[in-house]
């Protein structure tokens, strides 16, 4: 792989810039990127022949009104050979992801699926959500949608099969069941309730129904019930029954669960005004485990086959794709995406667009939720304009804000102090943009709110003035607004007009002088407070921003309160991470007698070695 960056200042744009590259170039696989004057990235794409898709594009006509505007702003191109065309579509796609070029079709929301996982590193399995790295040892299905639909699925799990969801080290100090036991969700192994064996049937038979063998696991129920029933084991029976009633619940929860189709995912697009969702199915072990929407970008004006074929490559970038994907368009390079998959996975991956039959009925399904998924959005979209419009008039703005920045600070009496900034725009929250501070200043007096407002003020726009100083990006607000009245309007001014910075406008959203939602009144430099009509949609729209920032400072308050409550002497020996604390802990059953213990205690702690025994007594030896 080799890669190539060619550029000079006077070098032509356009047509005659992408045609001066066609003699250095030849026919090898790669991936070029078209560059602008400034050097930012226009567009990534993949080639069999680098030389021939160069020359395609300085042809001076034939293209399409994207492509054109594309090469019209074209000043550069780099180019990076591979070995196959393959290699060169995984390359692309990592790419986009990583660039997020204007011109591409980009997948915004990329958050990893969580999965379930029944744990193999104790005698009685755990059985949890996980999400991330499958590095645990275990057995894990998924994925699910959502975690709601893990915890919906987790829930009936308990009912039916009666599994423990507690840590180990929870496991190892009880002495006598827990309040899951007393609920009918657990056999409480903990206490010796249900043996070892009896135990790994009931893990068997959770892991038969997550493998979609459904039937069999009803069918053994049905047939316990039966047994206890003319036995007249009355109690045993109805817990059986009540076992039976469960799983048929988790079944009817997933609605359709296709017969033919035993592990898909059903992707679906649909277009319209220049927007697209994409909704993907996940069906496996013959179930359905939720469905996601996704909006991707779609590089100003992309047509179907390449929005889908990117979305796939990004998509399945970094998670395992299934044995087989449906879809609801045909792409342009079927044959090489399936390559690509395929490799990835160690086993054959089939695409396929079907025309008839369940695998179609469940692709229609697929597609009619990705079309009310987009009107719901456009309307969304649409409602959330006017209100941007009529914030822009009621706080006498240029536009409507792409950017608005709300902050907020929480502590408790001085203590654990915290900011938090949130960001909305045309799409609504930006949660994937939120920040938060923690308050360093050292020579803040307790309770200090202005300080603390500077504090965040001051290193969130220094940094953007280090990071963007030109202010090209997306990354500077159109508006801010703060917490409070005339004197956090005033200390905001001044910080903004030490940074040099005049050109952002800023609000305070103060309560009214009974403090009830509702009546607040709106601070602006060098102008009365005033406020807006009672029944106002900007009011309430405000008050929506304002209560968001609440929730996030609040939220991000608490934990940092936990945390420090949580906090011991043992966080500050070396060598002592979270594992060992917890097995110090589980053994002494505080920090007040794990300072107190001898050496010859510390070393029989099961994961303490000699030598970190010796620091652990060394540390409290010291400190007394």
């Amino acid at each position: 792989m080799s890669e190539t960056l060619e550029h000079t200042d006077e070098r032509p744009t356009g047509h005659a810039c992408i045609q001066s590259y066609l003699k250095t170039l030849d026919s090898s696989p790669g991936v070029y990127r078209m560059l602008d004057s400034e050097s930012r990235v226009l567009y990534v794409g993949k080639a069999r022949n680098l030389k021939a898709r160069v020359a395609n594009y300085a042809r001076p006509s034939g293209h399409s009104p994207r492509i054109a505007r594309m090469i019209r702003e074209t000043a550069s191109m780099m180019f990076l050979t591979t070995r196959t065309e393959t290699e060169a579509l995984l390359l692309e796609q990592n790419l986009i992801k990583q660039l997020k070029p204007r011109y591409n079709v980009l997948l915004r929301d990329d958050k990893s699926f969580p999965n379930i996982l029944v744990s193999r590193t104790h005698g009685y399995p755990q059985i949890k959500k996980h999400r991330g790295a499958k590095t645990e040892p275990g057995n894990y299905y998924g994925p699910f949608a959502s975690a709601g639909a893990v915890n919906r699925t987790l829930n009936q799990l308990q009912k039916v099969f009666l599994l423990r969801n507690c840590s180990d080290s929870m496991f190892e100090s009880r002495t006598r069941p827990c309040l899951l036991y007393q609920i009918k969700r657990c056999a409480a192994p903990c206490v010796g309730y249900v043996s070892e064996a009896d135990y790994g049937a009931l893990v068997a038979d959770a892991e038969r129904f997550l493998a979609g063998k459904t039937t069999k696991v009803q069918e053994d129920l049905a047939r316990e019930m039966q047994t206890a029933s003319e036995a007249m084991e009355f109690e045993r029976a109805a817990a059986l029954r009540d076992r039976i009633r469960a799983l048929t619940q988790v079944q009817t929860a997933q609605g359709i669960n296709p017969r033919g189709v035993a592990e898909a995912d059903v992707i679906a697009l649909h277009m319209e005004g220049g927007q697209a969702c994409v909704q993907v199915f996940f069906i496996r072990a013959n179930q359905n485990w939720g469905n996601r929407d996704y909006y991707p970008r779609t590089g100003s004006g992309a047509e179907a086959p390449e929005i889908l074929e990117a979305f796939l490559g990004q998509f399945y970038a970094d998670r395992d794709p299934p044995r087989l994907l449906l879809l609801s368009h045909e792409i342009d390079n079927a044959d090489l995406m399936t390559e690509a998959l395929s490799e990835k996975l160690g086993r054959k991956v089939e695409i396929a667009v079907p025309q008839r039959g369940e695998k179609a009925e469940l692709v229609e399904g697929a597609a009619r939720n990705a079309r009310e998924s987009l009107a719901r959005k456009m309307s969304e979209t649409a409602t959330q304009a006017r209100l941007l419009d009529g914030l822009a008039e009621a706080f006498d703005l240029d536009a409507p804000p792409a950017r608005i920045e709300v902050y907020d600070n929480s502590h408790i009496q001085g203590t654990n102090a915290v900011g938090a900034m949130i960001v909305a725009g045309p799409e609504g929250f930006v949660k994937s943009q939120y920040r938060k501070f923690n308050i360093r200043g050292e020579e803040l007096t307790p309770g200090d709110d202005f300080g603390m407002m500077k504090e965040v003020l001051e290193r969130r726009f220094k940094r953007l003035l280090k990071e963007d100083p030109e202010r090209k990006s997306d990354a500077w607000p159109d508006l801010l607004l703060i917490d409070g009245g005339a004197g956090q309007v005033s200390a905001v001014a001044g910080i903004l007009a030490e940074l040099g910075i005049d050109d952002v406008p800023f609000v305070g959203v103060a309560k009214g002088i009974d403090r009830d939602h509702g009546k607040e009144e709106f601070h602006k430099p060098g102008a009365p407070p005033f406020a807006l009509k009672h029944n106002d949609p900007v009011l309430y729209f405000v008050q929506r921003l304002r209560d968001e920032a609440h929730r996030f400072v609040i939220g991000t308050h608490r934990a940092k309160r936990a945390k420090a409550i949580g906090a011991t002497p043992l966080d500050e020996i070396p060598g002592v991470g979270a594992t060992r604390k917890r097995a110090l802990l589980a053994h002494f059953g505080s920090a007040k007698a794990v300072s107190r213990a001898n050496l010859a205690d510390l070393k029989a702690v099961d994961g303490i070695s000699e030598t970190l025994a010796e620091a652990i007594y060394g540390f409290f030896n010291e400190r007394g």
